[in-house]
């Protein structure tokens, strides 16, 4: 076998996060070079002999003491003696986290990390994912069998059993981070199939919607943001990463439409805006924030349509989900629906003002337009089309007052991955009250409230955005067994 000497370089201590990133970055550097010489080495001359193999470098942590650190602390610290570590990939896409999270784990310790190779191999696909001059042949294609050679995605790295609280420490070590560098690289490949833009232009405020006339609002609004020198945005990229600078600038059309169009607003610390059109449905939903969360944003919103289930409700109105229904259905094998989804008062809070901003209106006279209540997701967009009796009859004994196919599994996905999240809706339809959702029936006033419904959105981002990470990031999403990093 040939393989990157790990031995060569060890587990290195640093007592500085700079430090102990910059060789994170060197250590897998040299580890896809390795691999990526090796692999376009074995399509021209064909197989080798023996195994190519390099790994993940890994950040390791260990601490003998009981010492207790600041209790209203939510991450950045381990809560029992022992070792802990995680794999990494892509440190330079996770520069600023990393460091964050070294800094605060050695500072809260006063204790080193270690720095060095793990034993997870790392699979080629993923090692040349970010060459655009080298394509991993399909199955079949090449020469000799891929997998005889070289390592490639193993699913036994890539589950979710760390967040969903069903991991088992293997040798005594317990994870420091909530992915595995495998899970990681996955979900990586995924964002730039599903959306069509790179990883790198995320930015840590996620909106979702699931109707198209938010996302030519947002241009605008990221246009006007672009002429304004004061506005601390710097670019905005639509699908196929096409990206611009200035209000005025063409954006280049992307060559074929992705699944779920993105488009980023950027600030040069990341902390700006992403709106995914994720479309309609639970499915896409799960999707979509499957993969982001490993991007570890600081808070995700929905900001879609819903049917109004209030006879006081008109077009129009919004509706700002304090609980979820979920009958979704796609969560329920990794977060059982008996598990409560809370609201997050920061979220509600930033939401609240937001509307209160955009419409002048405060108070008791904000009722006019907006209703707080349970946000019913079901996985059946056609319900109304089956007898009604069993439905209806739920959504009243739960007191729902709006429906969707989205809001709860992005609510349950934040709540489980450790995103803060939040859902804000716009009443297009009140099916149990004659109004359907047919062409006819957006009205100029309905349009204007998309408008507005977007800028509420932007609005709450902006006002989280100024929020201390240790209290949009607070300890009511926490587990009894916690990773340090977020």
């Amino acid at each position: 076998m040939k393989t990157l000497e790990q031995a060569e370089h060890g587990h290195t201590e640093f007592h500085d996060a700079a430090a102990a990133v910059a060789h994170l970055c060197d250590l897998y550097e040299d580890a896809i070079q390795f691999l990526s010489g090796q692999f376009q080495r074995a399509m021209e001359h064909g197989a080798p002999e023996g195994r190519i193999r390099a790994y993940y470098p890994e950040i390791r942590f260990t601490t003998s003491s009981y010492a207790r650190v600041d209790t209203r602390l939510s991450f950045g610290h381990v809560a029992d003696p022992g070792v802990y570590s995680t794999t990494v990939t892509r440190p330079d896409l996770f520069n600023n986290y990393l460091e964050q999270q070294i800094g605060l784990l050695i500072a809260n310790h006063d204790q080193p990390v270690e720095i060095g190779y793990s034993n997870t191999p790392m699979p080629v696909h993923f090692a040349v994912a970010n060459d655009p001059n080298i394509t991993v042949p399909q199955q079949g294609a090449a020469a000799f069998p891929l997998r005889d050679v070289f390592d490639v995605p193993d699913l036994s790295n890539t589950n979710d059993d760390i967040v969903n609280g069903t991991h088992e420490p293997v040798g005594g070590i317990h994870p420091l981070a909530p992915f595995t560098a495998q899970r990681i690289d996955y979900s990586l490949a995924r964002l730039a199939h599903y959306t069509a833009t790179d990883a790198d232009h995320f930015q840590n405020h996620v909106l979702f919607t699931n109707y198209q006339f938010y996302v030519s609002e947002f241009e605008a609004y990221a246009r006007a943001q672009l002429d304004d020198p004061d506005s601390g945005y710097t670019s905005f990229v639509s699908t196929g990463n096409a990206e611009i600078t200035a209000g005025d600038q063409p954006l280049a059309a992307s060559p074929k439409m992705p699944q779920m169009p993105t488009y980023h607003l950027k600030r040069e610390d990341g902390s700006g805006i992403t709106l995914v059109n994720i479309g309609v449905g639970p499915s896409n939903a799960k999707t979509a924030t499957d993969h982001i969360a490993v991007l570890r944003p600081h808070a995700w919103i929905m900001v879609g349509h819903c049917a109004g289930l209030r006879n006081s409700q008109a077009l129009g109105d919004f509706v700002l989900a304090h609980a979820y229904l979920r009958e979704d259905n796609v969560l329920d094998t990794d977060l059982p629906p008996w598990v409560p989804i809370p609201a997050l008062a920061e979220i509600q809070i930033a939401l609240e003002q937001a509307v209160a901003q955009t419409t002048q209106l405060e108070g008791y006279e904000l009722k006019r337009i907006m209703r707080t209540g349970t946000v019913a997701s079901y996985d059946d967009r056609n319900w109304e089309l089956r007898d009604q009796h069993g439905p209806v009859q739920r959504l009243s004994q739960s007191r729902a007052i709006a429906l969707d196919m989205e809001s709860a599994t992005i609510a349950a996905n934040g709540y489980r991955f450790r995103v803060p999240y939040g859902t804000l809706l716009c009443v297009s339809d009140k099916p149990l009250h004659g109004e359907l959702k047919l062409p006819g029936m957006a009205s100029n006033f309905y349009k204007e409230q998309v408008a507005r419904h977007l800028m509420i959105g932007i609005r709450a981002m902006e006002q989280l955005r100024e929020m201390p990470l240790e209290r949009i990031h607070s300890r009511k999403l926490r587990a009894f067994d916690e990773t340090a990093f977020l």
